[in-house]
């Protein structure tokens, strides 16, 4: 059964738990943001060695840690919205796939990063995980081509769709990682066409089991005319 409509079977209480339980861990990942920041405010230092540095031994770490240090409060901000919104979609929407799906924006986004990124350049902050989930939703729902999940797509792009212009590196010395947004972009795609057969489907129409039920009858009538034929020939 399609997992969209099965708590639909429970009451409205099994979507409200449903809710809340897709919206814990994008709260709990920004609750570990908030406390690393809040950390670095009081105790006036930086964590910003604990991002990633491309090619470099140092800089492996952050493929761990770089999403949850920011560089100020305005960054922390601007990244813990859609990390909430995005975050709670994926969870909610694509229940049975949504933490591996998650688990390898995170680090697939950053491995490519580590790999790819400019040299000598410290990365650090959510927004490449946020561009991960948001192609995910976006190219996910696309392919699946279920009406709900298109809806979703849609609204993804209504609310962050200028988003496509952080991957494009407009100007030189740019002050967000570009190349982050672009990799987990990158990540996202790849991910919504391989888990394209996992999670919510296209339910399938009801007329193609009228059709099946029609060819079944007619097999069982042709198989009962040729029993009866051969009964009269013996």
């Amino acid at each position: 059964m399609n997992e969209l409509n099965e708590d639909k079977q429970q009451g409205g209480i099994s979507d409200k738990k449903r809710f809340v339980y897709s919206f814990a861990i994008p709260a709990l990942f920004v609750f570990i943001m908030f406390t690393f920041k809040l950390i670095e405010t009081l105790e006036d230092v930086s964590f910003v060695h604990f991002g990633i540095k491309p090619h470099s031994v140092e800089g492996l770490p952050g493929i761990f840690f770089s999403p949850l240090i920011h560089g100020d409060w305005d960054h922390f901000f601007a990244n813990a919205l859609p990390m909430l919104v995005l975050g709670t979609a994926l969870f909610y929407f694509y229940r049975d796939i949504s933490l591996k799906v998650f688990v390898f924006i995170y680090l697939f986004t950053g491995i490519l990063l580590w790999a790819g990124g400019g040299t000598g350049t410290w990365h650090i902050g959510a927004s490449g995980v946020i561009y991960g989930l948001g192609s995910f939703l976006f190219f996910s729902g696309v392919i699946r081509n279920y009406i709900p999940l298109i809806a979703l797509s849609l609204v993804v792009v209504f609310l962050y769709g200028s988003l496509f212009w952080g991957m494009i590196p407009v100007k030189w010395d740019l002050p967000y990682s570009w190349e982050a947004h672009l990799y987990g972009s990158v990540v996202g795609l790849v991910l919504a066409i391989l888990y394209r057969k996992e999670g919510p489907q296209k339910p399938v129409p009801f007329w193609f089991y009228e059709e099946d039920d029609v060819a079944e009858n007619n097999n069982e009538l042709m198989v009962g005319a040729e029993e009866d034929e051969t009964l009269e020939t013996e």
